[in-house]
């Protein structure tokens, strides 16, 4: 086990090397011995220490304590004060630092290996606290920005709802047939982005949880990619050009297919979310491609299109929750379907990237190992 770094302030250069010498019998390594708080504070500056020894009474214009006190609003380092000093004054002003220990002078070899440990002890249990707390809050901010966010974009399938099918029940007989299957076209249409927006809110509270169900099974992804273009195909207008290419790269010593195992339902997050988010993103129209890539170890997908792009510091967090591009203007979404689609990758031991170019477009590569 490594010991600790320590950094010894000592006016008494005898005093120091003695304390050093016990230090490094211990094990402990001695970053540094100085003799003023000025020194102190540059050493720690230069090399952090995960402990100092602090004698009170020191050369230079600030004594012990108020360099104590600058290492703790500083850097959180834990100090134990090595002094002679008894008196209530001097004791009272070192209590304000929050000392880890105040060992009396002349202190034996063993006092000095026992303060240390309890000291650090003591600070690696306060940090553990500390980050178990920050955790939490976390945790606390993300509920809070997600029943926000949930609650925002129910609101708005949920108005739609409630008010067609008013229409509907007030003006049923003065409606046109036309008339009643547009308001009816229009509840479906929103209880059916409540139930992908609530599918998306299950999914993110699993993945964050740890729980995300991964099942892999054989599936020809040449079929499954073909059947999801389809799908896609039937819902869009004639500005948009999409389409699905497959590349099978055989090797002269192998047989390769695109039967792989993969978790069906996550691939279908991943590939739509994305094929999606393309179209989504293309208002103009254009191509959309979804090709597919089939190797003897692993499957490429790569969804590209030529529509609004990506701003460069976007892409550093287009996977987290919540985020959205500074460019997308009015255009609908709810930052959690990148988070998902990495999600969904990375259960399968896959990686994905992005290069994207503001007005050119954008393209997103998944690799997933074709035995997941």
């Amino acid at each position: 086990m490594n010991k600790a770094k320590i950094l010894i302030v000592e006016d008494e250069l005898i005093a120091a090397a003695n304390i050093a010498r016990n230090l490094q019998k211990f094990g402990y390594e001695v970053t540094a011995k100085v003799n003023s708080g000025e020194k102190a504070l540059q050493k720690v500056a230069e090399n952090l220490p995960d402990l100092v020894l602090m004698d009170i009474q020191l050369r230079g214009k600030i004594d012990g304590i108020e360099a104590a006190e600058k290492m703790r609003s500083q850097y959180q380092i834990p100090v134990v004060y090595i002094t002679a000093y008894t008196d209530g004054i001097t004791i009272e002003r070192a209590k304000l630092t929050e000392p880890y220990g105040y060992l009396i002078k002349p202190f034996k070899p063993s006092d000095i290996e026992t303060t240390i440990e309890m000291a650090l002890h003591k600070y690696q249990s306060e940090q553990k606290t500390i980050a178990a707390l920050a955790k939490e809050k976390e945790i606390n901010q993300f509920k809070t920005r997600f029943l926000s966010m949930a609650a925002h974009d129910l609101r708005n399938p949920l108005t739609a709802i409630l008010s067609s099918s008013e229409i509907l029940k007030t003006f049923n007989d003065k409606l046109s047939s036309d008339r009643k299957i547009k308001h009816f076209d229009n509840i479906q249409t929103s209880v059916e982005n409540m139930s992908e927006l609530l599918e998306d809110l299950l999914l993110v509270n699993k993945a964050e949880s740890g729980k995300l169900s991964f099942e892999p099974a054989p599936i020809s992804v040449e079929t499954f990619c073909q059947n999801l273009i389809k799908d896609f195909q039937l819902t869009l207008s004639d500005k948009y050009q999409v389409k699905f290419v497959c590349l099978v790269i055989k090797k002269p010593w192998c047989r390769c297919s695109c039967e792989v195992s993969l978790d069906a339902k996550l691939l279908r997050h991943i590939l739509s979310n994305l094929l999606s988010n393309a179209i989504k993103y293309s208002p103009e129209g254009g191509p959309i491609v979804l090709e597919l890539t089939c190797e003897f170890h692993h499957v490429t997908f790569r969804v590209m299109d030529k529509g609004i792009g990506m701003p460069p510091e976007y892409q550093k967090k287009l996977f987290s929750l919540f985020e959205r591009a500074a460019n997308v203007g009015d255009i609908q979404g709810t930052g959690l379907g990148l988070y998902i689609v990495k999600q969904a990758v990375e259960v399968h031991g896959g990686a994905i990237e992005v290069q994207s170019e503001l007005n050119v477009g954008t393209t997103f590569t998944v690799t997933l190992p074709s035995s997941s």
